[in-house]
């Protein structure tokens, strides 16, 4: 390889994991007003101050898009990369780096969903 594609690769790299990095941060911040303060209750942890996030909820559609947006361009990067790393006769080894951004985008796309979902599914609970 030319040291001009290794550049490239590792920059692509770097990308993905800010890319991870951003959509997980942005996925807890959209889940923060409703499932955060759940899970911390559940883990034990109480207070008065937990009550504040739910001040955070008229923030949640911000969070949301540009978690999306984070997500969206952190697959593109990722799938894009794996499709063009390998060549016909050449042996396709992942990182552990490659591993955890993939776990990072799949962890980020479910706390995103929870937290849209919450939405959608709390009158259910609260009619009952």
């Amino acid at each position: 390889m030319a040291i001009n594609q290794l550049d490239h690769i590792d920059d692509s790299r770097q990308r993905q994991g800010l890319m991870a990095a951003g959509g997980l941060l942005g996925a807890l911040a959209a889940s923060s007003c409703c499932i955060l303060p759940l899970v911390l209750f559940i883990l034990g942890v109480s207070g008065a101050w937990i009550g504040n996030f739910t001040q955070l909820a008229a923030f949640q559609p911000y969070f949301i898009t540009a978690t999306l947006g984070f997500l969206g361009y952190g697959y593109w990067l990722v799938y894009r990369s794996s499709m063009r790393a390998c060549t016909d006769g050449e042996a396709c080894a992942r990182p552990l780096s490659s591993r955890i951004v993939n776990t990072s985008l799949i962890l980020a796309t479910i706390l995103v969903v929870a937290a849209l979902g919450l939405d959608f599914i709390a009158p259910f609970f609260l009619n009952s």
